[in-house]
C-alpha cells in the first residue's frame, strides 16, 4: 500500500540531511518515527482506556503490596 504525504519544507530539508550524512534513505527514517510514535501512541489510548474504565467502575486496581501477597512475593 501506498501512502503520499506532504512534508513542510523545514521537515523535508531535516530529513533529506539525515538521509545524506547517514546514507539511509528518507523512507527508512520515516517509517522509524512513525513507528515509534505508533507505540507512543497505542500505549496512550490504551491507559487513556483503561483509566476510563477503572473510574467507570468496569475495572478493578490493585496496590503492588497486593499483588506481592497474591503471589507469594510479600516479605
Amino acid at each position: 500500500m501506498s501512502v503520499s504525504l506532504r512534508l513542510p519544507d523545514d521537515l523535508n530539508f531535516r530529513l533529506g540531511d539525515l538521509a545524506a550524512k547517514t546514507g539511509r534513505s528518507k523512507t527508512f527514517y520515516m517509517l522509524e518515527a512513525i513507528r515509534e510514535h505508533l507505540d507512543d501512541l497505542e500505549d496512550l489510548y490504551l491507559a487513556e482506556q483503561r483509566l476510563l474504565d477503572v473510574r467507570a467502575g468496569r475495572s478493578k486496581t490493585h496496590s503492588i503490596d497486593d499483588v506481592e501477597r497474591r503471589l507469594g512475593l510479600a516479605d
